[in-house]
């Protein structure tokens, strides 16, 4: 009965209800309250309902205590998820509606969810890869385009909230905002110095925002906001002292006798830009991080994606399925920890993260002695630990048999894998498109990359399944330099072999 009846026909906890109604001859207030210490799961009252829901059985139907308990012990569990009615029927709306805005609005539900969760980094960066897979680009913040929360552009993409930058601070944006809505686009940065409010829009704003890329579509690179050669300043010094004489000029004007046309007459004159070397990738993406919270316009991974393909067993991820094998794996090196143990040995925790999840080895006693160099920041400029190749093994640990260790056996930066491991480089070239233009730009790119590595030309024509490999007697080359130069040309199917 329990089965047949219960399992397979209740829907909702109304029904839980009225079975003890006409089984056990509750009233509506005590089915009411049997449904809540179902749902609650507070024992206590639920012993004594039992009690209540057998003796109304069997007083009622002549049910025996047996198949009372039975059928209790089926409510009880249907009870820990099932809904009221009510529920069910606000959640079925709730669900066509975001079901329907995610299939017709991609880009505008993906900006709310986002809006939703900005408080919370791994939720946003959940999100934001959510919104990827669904075609939908998310861009970095843009003083020009953001608002204070997520947006979508005339594009059809997503602006990632300046408020979401740490140091921006929701005033600062919201007066960004409301002087781009009433007078335009900012023109540049001595532009953007001289509309916004300087006593709200602070130093610690400009830093954050021209660190997140916020400026970026001034046409300048991120580093000459921050840096300066020697003897000049960064150009956000320049342009909020700017910014600060154009609003003394300003309000000196509106005390003069001639008004603002005297103002307008005796513009200062732009600074000069000074030139400097961008920074690299990977310090940009490191400054990036730091004020977006992930990284948001690339993944320090990103220019190791050969290495990665060719000489990595798996991903983070995919490790707990190579338990006692040694695999070959690749990450981040963060939250790097020196510490000591009761005895006073020394050891080492770590994080390793990649595009997908993180694992948190440790070192100790030989492995600490070997490792623990490689993975101090002090070791390294601006204390950053470089990507890492990790040879490790998941083991059990000794005297258990549920309890796994990751012990790693092998590190070194990843920039090093190429030189040490890879035996050349193999270019694919597809039969039905090879010209002679197409072979000048691969022997412009071979005399570009000298070196002592094999390389390999695989001639295939896909539609015969047909695939001939060639090795060059007459030349050798550098993996990397030789794949990045074949990239430039646009001809990028290469792999490290």
């Amino acid at each position: 009965m329990g089965n047949n009846v219960l399992v397979h026909n209740c829907v909702y906890q109304e029904q839980i209800m009225q079975a003890a109604q006409i089984m056990a001859g509750y009233s509506l207030g005590g089915a009411d309250l049997l449904r809540r210490a179902m749902g609650k799961k507070d024992m206590k009252k639920m012993a004594l309902e039992r009690e209540k829901f057998v003796k109304g059985a069997f007083d009622l139907h002549k049910v025996p205590a047996k198949k009372a308990s039975e059928v209790f012990d089926v409510m009880e569990k249907f009870a820990e998820y099932g809904f009221n009615r009510s529920h069910s029927a606000a959640y079925s709306v709730v669900a066509y509606q975001t079901g329907y805005l995610k299939a017709n609005y991609p880009a505008e539900y993906m900006a709310a969810v986002l809006t939703n969760n900005m408080g919370d980094i791994k939720k946003v960066t959940f999100f934001i890869e959510e919104a990827r897979k669904q075609g939908v680009d998310v861009l970095g913040p843009d003083v020009n385009e953001s608002l204070l929360k997520f947006n979508v552009n005339q594009e059809g993409k997503i602006r990632f909230g300046m408020a979401a930058v740490k140091g921006a601070g929701e005033l600062a944006v919201e007066t960004m905002v409301e002087e781009r809505e009433k007078a335009g686009p900012y023109a540049d940065i001595f532009d953007f110095a001289k509309r916004v409010n300087l006593r709200t829009v602070n130093k610690k704003t400009f830093e954050s925002l021209a660190q997140a890329g916020a400026f970026d579509d001034f046409g300048k690179h991120r580093r000459l906001y921050l840096d300066a050669p020697a003897g000049d300043q960064p150009l956000i010094e320049k342009a909020m002292r700017l910014g600060q004489q154009h609003a003394a000029a300003k309000e000196s004007s509106q005390h003069s006798l001639f008004g603002a046309s005297a103002f307008g007459a005796v513009a200062a004159p732009l600074p000069k830009m000074h030139e400097m070397e961008p920074w690299t990738k990977t310090e940009q993406l490191r400054r990036e991080k730091e004020v977006v919270g992930f990284y948001l316009s690339g993944h320090p991974l990103d220019s190791y994606k050969l290495e990665l393909d060719a000489y990595c067993t798996c991903g983070l991820e995919q490790v707990e399925k190579h338990k006692n094998k040694e695999i070959n794996v690749a990450g981040l090196i963060t939250n790097v920890a020196f510490k000591t143990t009761k005895m006073g040995q020394s050891f080492a925790t770590f994080t390793l993260e990649d595009y997908e999840t993180s694992i948190s080895p440790a070192l100790f006693r030989d492995d600490y002695t070997r490792f623990a160099p490689l993975i101090n920041p002090r070791n390294y400029a601006n204390e950053q630990v470089p990507p890492m190749f990790v040879r490790l093994k998941q083991e059990l640990r000794r005297g258990t048999q549920d309890q796994w260790d990751l012990r790693i056996l092998n590190m070194q930066p990843l920039s090093e894998v190429a030189e040490k491991l890879s035996k050349g480089v193999r270019v694919r070239l597809d039969l039905r498109t090879v010209t002679s233009p197409m072979l000048d730009r691969l022997e412009a790119a071979i005399a570009a990359a000298p070196g002592r590595k094999r390389l390999e030309i695989q001639f295939a024509e896909p539609h015969e399944h047909l695939a001939v490999d060639m090795f060059s007697r007459k030349f050798q080359i550098e993996p990397k330099a030789f794949i990045e130069k074949m990239q430039e040309m646009e001809m990028d199917a290469c792999q490290l072999i």
